[in-house]
């Protein structure tokens, strides 16, 4: 599975500024990519670009053997009077049955299930629409901000875990927190804003059961930190 983007420039109506100009991208290897940076620098909008909800851009977007590309993002909500358990039930495919427990425990989200979603914090909010997605089935799942405002050793649980049960997918991964992209994503494309072109930087893409090298984090964090200005 591929994804090349060619020369994509996008502007907002009556902006002054392209958000980013010329702007090539792919991934070609299944795994986590990240695309960081500060709000408004442009990583939604390339990555609603990507998912095709944004439509009205210039330059080429294609891919090989991507049937279905998923996005989701830290705002999405269920209906608040929907029981959370019943609208995956709902949702998903019978034989992800076995999945979804899995992936209840993993998120930790065993409490929440008989709860409406409207009841739910925003962490476990988040939690549930990723779980929703992952259940869904997806050649390449954009992930932004998906785990904001859960704690860091339950989002490094999630990310290991899900690392694990799709080895084959592709991921782009969407974050303000550098540490967690330089850990476990593979390559994180660095946007500094529309007079400057986005830089690429290698990430350690730690799995479960690896070992952290924290000299290769550090510089991989220096790397990221210096392209950002």
């Amino acid at each position: 599975m591929r994804l090349f983007c060619h020369n994509i420039s996008f502007r907002y109506p009556n902006a002054e500024n392209d958000v980013f100009r010329n702007l090539s991208y792919q991934i070609s290897e299944p795994g986590f990519n990240a695309l960081f940076g500060p709000s408004g620098v442009g990583k939604t909008s390339f990555a609603r670009i990507i998912s095709g909800e944004i439509k009205n851009f210039s330059g080429e977007i294609s891919s090989q053997g991507i049937a279905r590309i998923a996005y989701s993002y830290n705002l999405e909500r269920l209906p608040g009077w929907s029981g959370v358990g019943t609208h995956i039930e709902q949702n998903i495919p019978p034989a992800q049955k076995r999945l979804k427990d899995e992936l209840i425990n993993v998120f930790g989200l065993e409490n929440c299930i008989h709860l409406r979603f409207s009841q739910l914090s925003m962490g476990q909010k988040n939690r549930v629409n990723l779980l929703r997605y992952l259940l869904e089935g997806f050649d390449l799942l954009i992930m932004d901000e998906s785990l904001a405002n859960v704690d860091e050793q339950t989002r490094e649980t999630i990310i290991l875990k899900i690392k694990e049960i799709f080895p084959e997918t592709l991921f782009l991964y969407i974050s303000h927190n550098v540490i967690e992209v330089s850990k476990f994503c593979k390559d994180i494309l660095v946007f500094r804003g529309h007079e400057k072109s986005p830089l690429m930087v290698r990430g350690q893409n730690l799995r479960a059961g690896q070992a952290l090298n924290q000299s290769v984090l550090d510089k991989t964090m220096l790397e990221i930190m210096n392209a950002s200005v």
